[in-house]
C-alpha cells in the first residue's frame, strides 16, 4: 500500500483532487485577467459596485476599505467591513465589479442573518480545534494495534471531518453571494450592461470552482483515511 512514503490512496484520491484545485486556481486568475481588460461602459468601479449592491438590498453601515495584494478581497463580519484589493477597489473593469459585488453579497448575507453563513461562522473555531487535534488521534488509531484505539481513531476522524463539513457549508454561502451580486448588478441602475454580465458571471463562476475543488479535496482526504484504516484493520484480523 505504501509507495515512497505515500500510500496508494493518496495518489488515487488526493492527487487528482489537488490537480483539480490547481486547475481551479489557474482558471480564476486567467478569468480575472481576461475580464480585467474589459472596462465597464457605465464607468462603475469596484467600490461603486459594492456600494450599489448594499444600497440595492437596503444595507447600511458597511465600510469599504483597501487591502493589499491581488484577489485578496473579502468581507470581515467582525468589523462589518468589505476589503477590496488594489486590483479591484478603483478598477472599472468587469472583473473588478464582479468580485466587489460578490463581497458585498456576503455583507448582505450577514445583515440578513443568512442561515448557512451563521453555520459557517459557528464552525470556524470547531474546524480550527479539529485540525489541531485530529491527526494525533488518527495516527494512534492507525499505528497502535489495540482494540481500545478504534474509538480514538473515529474520534480523530470526526474532528478531521469538520473541515469537510465547513467546506460543504461554504458552498451555498459562496453561490448565494454570487447570485445576489449578479442580480443587483443587472437590475440596479444599470451597473453592468446585459452584454457585460456574462463576463462577471464567468469570473465568479471560476471563483466558485475553487470552493468546489476544496470540498472534493477534503472529501478525498476523509475517504483516504477511512480506506487506510479499513485495510489495516483487515490485516490485523
Amino acid at each position: 500500500m505504501l509507495f515512497y512514503g505515500f500510500d496508494s490512496y493518496y495518489f488515487l484520491l488526493v492527487v487528482p483532487a489537488m490537480l483539480l484545485a490547481l486547475w481551479a486556481q489557474i482558471r480564476v486568475r486567467s478569468s480575472f485577467e481576461k475580464y480585467s481588460k474589459v472596462v465597464t461602459r457605465s464607468g462603475i468601479s469596484g467600490a461603486d459596485a459594492a456600494r450599489s449592491v448594499l444600497e440595492a438590498n437596503g444595507v447600511r453601515g458597511v465600510r469599504i476599505e483597501r487591502t493589499a495584494g491581488s484577489l485578496s478581497d473579502h468581507f470581515d463580519p467582525r468589523t462589518n467591513t468589505i476589503y477590496l484589493s488594489d486590483t479591484v477597489i478603483n478598477s472599472r473593469s468587469v472583473a473588478a465589479v464582479g468580485v466587489a459585488a460578490h463581497e458585498a453579497g456576503h455583507a448582505v448575507q450577514y445583515a440578513e442573518e443568512y442561515f448557512p453563513l451563521k453555520i459557517r461562522s459557528a464552525l470556524v473555531p470547531v474546524t480550527q480545534i479539529g485540525s489541531q487535534l485530529s491527526w494525533p488521534l488518527i495516527l494512534i488509531g492507525l499505528i497502535v494495534e489495540a482494540a481500545w484505539c478504534e474509538p480514538i481513531f473515529y474520534a480523530g476522524l470526526l474532528l478531521f471531518s469538520t473541515s469537510l463539513i465547513f467546506q460543504l457549508v461554504t458552498l451555498p454561502v459562496e453561490f448565494n453571494a454570487s447570485r445576489r451580486a449578479i442580480s443587483a448588478l443587472g437590475g440596479y441602475k444599470g451597473a453592468l450592461y446585459d452584454d457585460e454580465l456574462p463576463g462577471a458571471k464567468r469570473v465568479l463562476g471560476a471563483a466558485a470552482m475553487t470552493y468546489v475543488a476544496a470540498t472534493i479535496t477534503a472529501l478525498a482526504q476523509v475517504l483516504r483515511i477511512l480506506l487506510i484504516f479499513a485495510g489495516r484493520r483487515g490485516n490485523r484480523r
